[in-house]
């Protein structure tokens, strides 16, 4: 599948699929059980129990930080191997934790090890993609996050109901195994740092950790992170309260199911008439998505609400990545990557906490209103930072080929 004299569908491309499906699934099967499992096994409150299942993010988020400036001095195989060797034996840690703090502790360097990995793969895969195709790509390689969101959650919960905790995070970690497994077979375009990039290297200044052309699109995703997660962590929850356990599950198969679909097309429309036509709707049907889950009077309009948030959230994740490594010249394509995630991470890690406080104030209903309004405004923000530019697709700072 050719288009324009360069190859997609590479055995590079499919491979580095494979890898991160398995990643995002061990994130995907331990992030919607964490919240529950902190307040079983260890009776914390559920601001606590939010922070237990976003101290992961936070771990990433510290990983990132220095992943996006190392990475090429490191070697982006080197540096994904190592993570995913860690990331591995971090999952068999959970049984050895016999109290919340040493919970807490394996959770910081598990999404550390997370951290170091996604970074290296989402940002070499950009290598792996033809420039002209990038919207393209980034949506197909997203897809295998798509589906770790639908398998995740489905098989958590079934581990859960029908067997143990211990034996959910054995088969985490042999999740983790298979993505080492499959990286082991993976070649990823290396690049050699400049002279002058050696001799900043250990220097961190803030444009050496984040980069400034990546940043507007981040903090779009800060906020879309923070709401998203108000679902991730606490939507079985609000579903338990209000006896729609099953359409919870429904809601995450439905949104799986969107997403798939849409990463078909919605690269390609990013491509031909530019991010606007893209951004905007799914900006809209995220806080469509979001308010249907405030007010979701029955199992039928929770279900549906994933239909929305799919579009929403699951669709602005690749087509905001595509934006960020366009901004940014070849030579940052790294850090552009790991400054995206690093936002959407903080979003993502913070955001449990935060909203673990409101709920006693605002309960679930209040909460999800909330976050809808709070994407409303994120529309604006977003014609600011970005919406306004006008420059042609091909065109972009960063038209050469990621080395």
């Amino acid at each position: 599948m050719t288009r324009g004299g360069q190859k997609l569908w590479t055995t590079g491309f499919v491979l580095a699929i494979i890898t991160n499906f398995f990643v995002f699934l061990v994130f995907y099967l331990l992030m919607t059980t964490m919240a529950l499992y902190a307040v079983e096994q260890f009776s914390v409150s559920d601001s606590s129990a939010g922070f237990a299942s976003g101290s992961f993010v936070v771990g990433a988020l510290v990983a990132r930080i220095f992943s996006g400036k190392f990475l090429d001095f490191i070697g982006r195989r080197k540096l994904l191997l190592g993570g995913l060797a860690l990331f591995t034996a971090a999952a068999l840690l959970y049984p050895l934790a016999d109290s919340f703090a040493g919970l807490l502790a394996i959770r910081l360097v598990h999404g550390a090890a997370f951290g170091a990995a996604s970074t290296s793969i989402s940002a070499s895969v950009m290598g792996l993609i033809p420039v002209h195709r990038r919207g393209e790509g980034t949506g197909y390689f997203g897809i295998s996050t798509t589906l770790a969101t639908a398998v995740g959650p489905f098989l958590a919960v079934l581990i859960v109901d029908s067997m143990t905790y211990d034996f959910l995070f054995l088969a985490s970690a042999a999740c983790a195994a298979l993505a080492l497994i499959v990286a082991l077979m993976l070649k990823l375009p290396e690049r050699t740092p400049t002279p002058a990039e050696r001799a900043r290297k250990w220097r961190l200044r803030f444009t050496d950790i984040l980069d400034p052309a990546a940043l507007p699109i981040a903090s779009i995703m800060f906020v879309a992170g923070a709401s998203y997660a108000g679902i991730l962590t606490f939507i079985n929850s609000y579903a338990k309260s209000e006896n729609l356990v099953a359409a919870a599950s429904a809601f995450f198969l439905v949104y799986a199911a969107v997403v798939l679909v849409s990463r078909l097309f919605m690269g390609r429309l990013q491509d031909t008439y530019g991010d606007n036509a893209v951004i905007y709707p799914t900006l809209v049907s995220f806080a469509v998505g979001l308010a249907l889950v405030a007010w979701a009077p029955n199992a039928f309009v929770l279900a549906a609400a994933g239909v929305f948030v799919g579009i929403g959230f699951g669709a602005l994740v690749p087509t905001g990545q595509a934006i960020a490594v366009t901004m940014a010249p070849p030579h940052r394509i790294g850090l552009a990557t790991s400054t995206y995630f690093i936002m959407m991470d903080a979003g993502v890690g913070l955001g449990p906490l935060v909203l673990g406080a409101l709920i006693p104030v605002t309960g679930f209903h209040g909460m999800y209103w909330l976050l809808a309004g709070c994407i409303v405004a994120t529309t604006a923000l977003y014609h600011f930072v970005h919406g306004h530019k006008r420059y042609r697709r091909g065109a972009e700072p960063a038209t050469g080929t990621p080395a």
